[in-house]
This record gives C-alpha cells, sequence and structure tokens, in this order.
C-alpha cells in the first residue's frame, strides 16, 4: 500500500461536486478502471486504486493529478478488502463513491474450461463485487454516498463460449439491483453501468472465437463499434456525478432495455448457426483467460493455490507425533 501525492495537473476540478472527496475504483490497474480512476482524479477526488498489479496500479496512480492511495488486494479475499478499507479511510477519509469494477473473463466452450478458471470467473466479478460493497458500506453510510457495479451487455443475452462471464454479469446486475432495495433508505445510492464493445486488452483478439465475431458482424454497425477507455470513462464520470441508478456506455444502449426478452433467443439462434460450421478442435482451442491483466489474476491465484511440487522441500514432522526408534540399518523416519 502506498501514497501518491498527485502531479497536480487537474483539469476539471474546479465546481465540480465531486472535488475533495474520496473515490475507490477496484481492477484499477488498467483499462476502464485506470481511466476512470483519472477522470475522477481530474475532477478533483481523492482515489483509492485497488487491484492485482502492483507496478502496474503504481503506474496509474503516478499519472494522476491528485493525491491517491495504491492498494494491492485481490477482491476475492475479504480479510484484506476489509483492511483496505480501514487504511483508506485512515489516510484519505471515508469513501464517497465505490466502483465494483474488477473483472475478468475466459472464453471457449464450458465443458472444456477447467473448472477452477470458470470458478476463478464467478469469484472475481461476482462475488469480488460482493466484497467491496461490504467492506465500504461503512464508508458510504457515513457519507451518504455512491455505489456504482459495473456490469455489461452479457447481462441482455448470454454468448455462447463465454459462459462465466455472462453468468457473472448478469449476477452483479441482480445483486446491485436487490442492494440498492436496501441502502436506499439510508441515503445510500446505487448505479449499475452496462458496458458495450469497449477497447481494453480483454477483447484484444476477440475476432478470433468464430461463434463471438459472428455475433458482432451480425449486430448492426453501429453496434460494433470499440469504444475507448476515455469515452467510456467519461459516460462513467458524468453518471457518478448525477448518482445515476443506470449509466449506458455507449448512451444509445438505454434503448435496449426494452428489448431485453428478445436477445437471448436471437443470440442462441445465430450461435447455433455458427457452432455447426466449426470443427470442435478449433472451439476447444480457443479456450483460456482473455487479457493481460486476467492472466495476471489467474496466474496469482495459482500461485497461492498450487500443490508443492514434488521435488520441493519435505513436509516437517508433526510436533505432537512420536518418532519411531531408528532401524537397525538406516536413519530416523518421521
Amino acid at each position: 500500500m502506498s501514497e501518491v501525492p498527485g502531479s497536480g495537473r487537474f483539469e476539471g476540478a474546479a465546481g465540480s461536486p465531486l472535488a475533495g472527496r474520496v473515490a475507490v475504483v477496484t481492477g484499477a490497474a488498467r483499462g476502464v478502471g485506470a481511466a476512470l480512476a483519472r477522470r475522477l482524479s481530474d475532477a478533483g477526488m481523492l482515489v483509492a486504486l485497488i487491484g492485482r498489479e502492483e507496478a502496474t496500479l503504481r503506474q496509474a496512480a503516478d499519472a494522476l493529478p491528485g493525491r491517491s492511495l495504491c492498494v494491492e488486494t485481490d477482491v476475492t479475499d475479504r480479510e484484506a478488502l476489509d483492511h483496505a478499507a480501514r487504511e483508506i479511510s485512515t489516510r484519505l477519509g471515508p469513501a464517497s463513491v465505490v466502483v465494483a469494477n474488477a473483472g475478468i473473463a475466459t472464453g471457449g466452450p464450458f465443458v472444456h474450461t477447467p473448472a477452477d478458471l470458470w470458478q476463478r470467473v464467478i469469484d472475481v466479478n461476482l462475488t469480488g463485487s460482493a466484497n467491496t460493497a461490504r467492506a465500504f458500506l461503512p464508508h458510504l453510510m457515513q457519507t451518504r454516498g455512491y455505489f456504482l457495479q459495473i456490469a455489461s451487455t452479457a447481462a441482455f443475452g448470454s454468448s455462447p463460449l463465454m459462459s462465466a462471464y455472462c453468468a457473472s454479469k448478469a449476477g452483479v446486475e441482480s445483486f446491485a439491483l436487490a442492494l440498492r432495495g436496501e441502502v436506499e433508505p439510508d441515503g445510500i445510492g446505487v448505479g449499475i453501468a452496462y458496458l458495450h464493445w469497449t477497447g481494453t486488452d480483454m477483447i484484444t483478439g476477440i475476432d478470433d472465437h468464430p461463434v463471438l465475431q459472428a455475433l458482432r458482424r451480425n449486430q448492426p454497425r453501429f453496434a460494433r463499434k470499440v469504444h475507448s477507455t476515455a469515452e467510456v470513462s467519461g459516460w462513467l464520470t458524468s453518471g457518478i456525478t448525477r448518482r445515476a441508478r443506470h449509466i449506458y456506455a455507449p448512451p444509445w444502449l438505454r434503448w435496449c432495455q426494452p428489448l431485453r426478452p428478445a436477445f437471448p433467443a436471437l443470440v442462441s439462434r445465430l450461435a447455433r448457426q455458427e457452432l455447426r460450421r466449426q470443427p470442435p478442435s478449433r472451439l476447444a482451442a480457443q479456450t483460456g483467460v482473455l487479457g493481460a491483466g486476467g492472466r495476471a489474476d489467474f496466474d496469482a491465484y495459482q500461485a497461492t493455490t498450487r500443490p508443492p511440487r514434488p521435488d520441493g522441500p519435505t513436509r516437517p514432522p508433526r510436533p505432537d507425533g512420536p518418532t519411531r526408534p531408528p532401524r537397525p540399518d538406516g536413519p530416523a523416519q518421521p
């Protein structure tokens, strides 16, 4: 955990209702999280950046004009998040804005996706968002603040080859709607942001997935556009300033809400057509984590969960277990 004083190059803080308040952004090492941290800092906020990649997180913080705090934390670790919340309150003050943005994705057929990878996507995207809310709700109750849940158009209609990601994003939407009903009487606002194609490393190479490529190809031309993280963070910041209940990035997505009942059937029909054209071997070959941020998270997760290698250090004897007497022809056994 390290504090960064800021460069002092503010762009739009004058008169901003966010100026002087504290924001927390998870998944802030890169992509939308890093861009949003920059926008909120430009608006005069003190920003706490939470993420898994310490060096990349520090680079993002160094680029901010205002004071910030870097917190290398896994959002699936409740104890670590609780500690981060206490440190942020001590160093910057209680948060007025909390953005549950951390997320990873995996592509490929469900049957070929390792169970621990599928579970990790759910743990980071859904459980991690709930952990974030749980850790910072005491802040938001104190400040009568605003919680923003980053969702996706994946919540509108689930896409084949993205089962874990779609399930998690539908889940966070439902979680945020339920949370809103519970905390709004306490003066806490809850928003849901629906992001479409956004230029992060998560979608780099997504057109290599044949079914996803077909789904995108069959969208209207305006809907295929990939929006920059700068554009998306601008829409998010505008919504945060207004404490919006829904934020659409891009804004035309709001007109898709009434059409949502039709999306699952439409997506399924297009996917079936494309799946029939593809050999199973090609689909299986596309299985894996999407993007550098996702790979960094899963590598760190595996490093803490893999069993020791057979040639690794030996396990020490139990302190309460008796040792066997030495055999006549050899040393004592543990």
